[in-house]
């Protein structure tokens, strides 16, 4: 996807997310670490351009929670998990760049569950 895809595609999800939801009353997005984050900012500065209202984000770190961590280096890089946001009956879209097998959003459902109870979550992504 060249630049204007993936800007296109963010202003449709971020729409769609709104409407879903009917607003942005009780909606946080969390950017799953390393390129969702990116792309959930850019899906924030967009719900927000329409409307006008501020949208919490969390950062999650899912390092610790992979179910194949033993098998990929003995010492795992880990990055911070910034979820101050209490997320608990709150609806929670998870941000990431692509789906493959699924294991990194699991790893993520995962880590969310430990901060708290969404009301429901719910998964954007690229590809």
């Amino acid at each position: 996807m060249d630049e204007e895809m993936i800007r296109r595609a963010l202003v449709r999800i971020a729409h769609e997310i709104v409407e879903e939801n009917r607003g942005t009353d009780n909606l946080v997005i969390v950017g799953i670490r390393t390129r969702g984050v990116p792309l959930a900012r850019r899906m924030i500065d967009i719900i927000q351009s329409f409307e006008g209202k501020e949208v919490p984000m969390g950062i999650v770190d899912i390092t610790l929670y992979r179910d194949d961590i033993h098998h990929t280096t003995p010492r795992p890089v880990v990055g911070e998990t910034d979820l101050t946001i209490d997320i608990t009956g709150k609806i929670v879209v998870l941000v990431d760049d692509v789906l493959f097998t699924g294991r990194t959003v699991r790893a993520a459902m995962d880590e969310l569950i430990d901060f708290g109870r969404p009301s429901r979550i719910l998964l954007a992504g690229l590809v």
